[in-house]
């Protein structure tokens, strides 16, 4: 039987806790970790065998979020889970960026890590914790896993900083900053901001990083008491290019690859290299049958794949750091031409379309009612989104030929990261009653679309009259680094990505950050490489800024003719019922009769929306009259419903009435109640009181020359 090992340790106010040796004991490593009542099953599984002829490394990550967990069935028909909910693909994404780089080189056997979430108290945020569950998985598992890491999320609350704030905690902070790295390195970040300054972003690193450091020496302990030994080379084989081959392949092509390597055009570029690769298979192939190289190069066509784009990496790393060129023949802190249009789509609400370079986007606004705001059905305790950001990139925006599918992870972090970008300067809901959705179609690519995604919205957005606080513009910061030697460059190409080092990008405004997201290929940077990059990455938002604000720089000051208004009211809580009917019989009638619609809030607040200005104000008065409140004092033209001989029962509007007593009914005595009034006769009326129970006594005496104060019912 084996032994259960428990260890517990203090992260900020959290006493956090990782168990190993009683669940999912056929993995090669996991535990059970959690804080409170929020709890985690992390297992890591690799394959016994690398996988042959890939030139990848396989890693899946999983976050499973289970229903059970907080005591719901899901809502859907087959009552089970099914496609994970976009928090759940996000948090996947969280786990997989800081762990990717620290697998050895080479590895290629599949490594699944998968993170089930059993419990929660929908306080405490799973996502930090299933990152630091993966990494004590795989510190304790035998495969070969260079970490552990730690990772944290860093508020900022009342001017103070709070490590693993709560859900409750981060709807007061103006920060939501998630880090992941090692104890001497940052791995990741990932950022939502409230416009804060660049110092204080690195304060809030460097205070997280501290936090980190506690939990990568609990991971280390764990893993010293309880680890498998690890995976040596001799057991899952590295996927390493022979070094006869690569020599081979540097000494009679490395001069004229690093010439295509200063074609500055994308396409001229990458059709060199295809040349060259050809030229480069033809030689090895004419070698004599019993040449080593020959022998090397048919053992496996990968090899050849590897060297080359170790080469280009190689190339690159010369240039930018001996040279201070970069592949397209930019400085290193040159943004690429920029150009933009706005109102280029006739019937959409908001249009905007952003180039920088050859990377392009498409960016469509479009306005709807409270009603359409999106329905969350999820673990978290946000119930839904008034804005929506989606992020499209079709196979042509690359030139290829690919069968269309829904988005994938990718598709739904570059979404994610955009709407993070804005959601800091968006109106308040009192202020823009409307649901907003942003659709950013990528036409081209070649570097950073998520960033022009982010440019291209801010544009659409204000061509669709939204009252933007501020603009929001981004840009995309890459890092080659050999040794001690770095250099940061603004604005990366797509080979940049691909062959540098760092992927970071930060999203603000001309005075804060508002988005940031970072990941590493290499083994983290520190946190003054990072000070320097984002020093850079400031001047770089201003100058796209700036050319954003050539095009449009304020919202246009009327809506599209083709977006809904909205008319907002409030009324009495108390009287949403009365609105509503029985089985919706009101609010069906009025919807029918103004050809409005109609969304009503739990706060009393009612959204009339349509297109139509006249039929608005007619659903207005019609939904005041259901909705008014009887005020003592109030004069109305009533309808005369019910005779008794005590009095008659005025209708001031419908659903509210009140009785003039026989003696109110004139100045004179009056013997009978229908010598005075008929039914069905309109009656002018004043409301002399609502008495304890809340019954509203009228009377018509004196009226026939007050005309102040009147209320038409």
């Amino acid at each position: 039987m084996n032994k259960v090992k428990r260890s517990e340790f203090k992260v900020g106010t959290q006493t956090y806790f990782i168990e190993t040796g009683e669940m999912a004991l056929l993995a090669n490593g996991s535990v059970t970790i959690g804080v409170g009542d929020t709890m985690l099953l992390v297992a890591a599984t690799s394959s016994k065998e690398p996988r042959e002829g890939i030139d990848f490394f396989p890693l899946m990550v999983d976050y499973e979020e289970k229903m059970y967990s907080i005591g719901k069935i899901p809502a859907n028909y087959i009552k089970r889970e099914g496609r994970p909910p976009e928090s759940a693909i996000l948090t996947s994404r969280l786990i997989d960026r800081p762990i990717r780089p620290l697998f050895p080189e080479g590895y290629r056997n599949d490594v699944q890590v998968v993170a089930t979430l059993l419990s929660s108290d929908q306080s405490v945020q799973a996502d930090i914790i299933a990152i630091n569950g993966a990494s004590a998985a795989l510190a304790i598992s035998d495969i070969p896993f260079l970490g552990p890491i730690g990772a944290v999320r860093v508020g900022r609350i009342n001017n103070k900083w709070v490590v693993n704030p709560t859900y409750e905690q981060l709807d007061e902070s103006e920060l939501d900053l998630v880090i992941a790295g090692t104890d001497d390195a940052i791995m990741m970040v990932e950022a939502g901001v409230n416009m804060l300054n660049e110092e204080m972003m690195l304060t809030a690193l460097e205070y997280g990083h501290k936090e980190i450091k506690k939990i990568v020496k609990e991971i280390k302990k764990l893993a010293k008491e309880v680890g498998k030994p690890k995976q040596t080379e001799e057991n899952y084989k590295p996927f390493i290019a022979p070094k006869l081959l690569e020599e081979y392949v540097s000494e009679n092509f490395i001069s004229v690859y690093g010439e295509a390597m200063r074609i500055t055009d994308k396409e001229e570029r990458k059709a060199k290299f295809s040349e060259l690769k050809k030229t480069i298979k033809g030689a090895l192939e004419s070698l004599q049958d019993d040449n080593e190289v020959k022998a090397l190069y048919q053992s496996n066509g990968g090899y050849l794949n590897l060297i080359l784009d170790t080469m280009q990496k190689k190339l690159m790393k010369q240039m930018v750091l001996k040279e201070k060129v970069r592949i397209d023949g930019r400085g290193l802190e040159e943004v690429r031409l920029i150009s933009s249009k706005v109102g280029l789509i006739p019937r959409t609400h908001g249009s905007a379309l952003f180039t920088r370079g050859t990377t392009q986007a498409l960016s469509i606004t479009t306005l709807g009612s409270a009603g359409d705001a999106q329905s969350l059905d999820e673990i978290n305790p946000e119930t839904e989104k008034r804005y929506m950001h989606n992020y499209n990139f079709p196979p042509f925006s690359v030139g290829e030929v690919k069968p269309l599918r829904t988005p994938g992870r990718r598709e739904v972090g570059h979404g994610a990261l955009a709407r993070r970008a804005l959601l800091p300067v968006l109106p308040s809901e009192a202020e823009f009653p409307y649901s907003i959705r942003v659709v950013s179609e990528v036409l081209s690519s070649n570097g950073s679309t998520s960033m022009a995604s982010t440019c291209g919205s801010t544009l659409s957005l204000l061509d669709a009259g939204v009252p933007l606080k501020k603009m929001v513009g981004g840009v995309a910061m890459g890092l080659v680094k050999e040794g001690d030697e770095y250099a940061i460059l603004t604005d990366i190409l797509g080979d940049e990505d691909h062959l540098g080092d760092m992927d970071f990008k930060v999203a603000g405004t001309m005075t804060g950050i508002t988005a940031l997201q970072m990941d590493m290929k290499i083994r983290g940077i520190s946190i003054e490489i990072m000070r320097e990059a984002m020093e850079q990455a400031r001047k770089g938002r201003l100058f796209i800024l700036q050319k954003m604000m050539e095009t449009i720089s304020e919202p246009k000051p009327d809506l599209s003719p083709y977006a809904p208004r909205i008319l907002s009211l409030q009324v009495p809580v108390d009287k949403i019922g009365e609105l509503i009917g029985p089985g919706g019989k009101n609010i069906k009638k009025i919807v029918e009769e103004t050809g409005v619609k109609i969304d009503i809030d739990d706060d009393g607040t009612v959204f009339i929306v349509s297109s139509d200005r006249e039929a608005s104000n007619k659903a207005k008065a019609w939904v005041e009259r259901v909705t008014k409140v009887v005020k003592a004092g109030e004069i109305y033209d009533g309808k005369v419903v019910r005779i008794t001989n005590f009095g008659a029962f005025v209708e001031l509007y419908p659903g509210a009435e009140g009785l003039v007593h026989i003696s109110q009914l004139s100045e004179q005595r009056v013997r009978s109640v229908e010598d005075v009034v008929k039914i069905g006769q309109t009656l002018k009326v004043k409301v002399n009181e609502i008495d304890s129970q809340g019954r509203v006594n009228l009377t018509a005496k004196g009226l026939s020359e007050d005309k102040e104060n009147v209320a038409v019912g």
